[in-house]
């Protein structure tokens, strides 16, 4: 699974991939501080999943994730806020899922978690 972190924050982006990584290495974690390197990387990349700061500089709601979803109609988006008022706006506006930058950081992994199932080492019972 390819995933975009879509922060302006260096810092947030960097913990949420080491975050993600620490949990499961077979994801391909990138990054972006802007909208205009968010569209970049998924035309680019075509991630299967996006957690976007629903903050982000450019980013215009109703706009962007309608953008967004034309772009990559199969593509997961997850909005994420420092202010937890916003989780309304962003599932309204087209968002998978929103989860609140002062959320334990379980819960960014299972909201990721409900959208993606990591490869199984097991073989299947018959």
């Amino acid at each position: 699974m390819r995933i975009l972190i879509a922060d302006d924050q260096p810092q947030v982006r960097s913990a949420i991939q080491l975050l993600l990584n620490q949990h499961d290495d077979s994801m391909a974690v990138i990054e972006a501080g802007s909208m205009t390197e968010t569209l970049e990387q998924i035309l680019n990349v075509r991630p299967d999943l996006v957690l976007l700061d629903w903050e982000l500089p450019g980013f215009d709601a109703t706009n962007a994730l309608r953008q967004l979803h034309l772009l990559r109609p199969d593509m997961v988006v997850i909005a994420l806020s420092s202010r937890p008022e916003a989780h309304l706006a962003a599932l309204t506006s087209g968002a998978h899922a929103f989860v609140s930058k002062g959320d334990p950081p379980e819960y960014l992994l299972e909201t990721v978690a409900r959208f993606h199932s990591p490869p199984s080492h097991q073989g299947s019972a018959v």
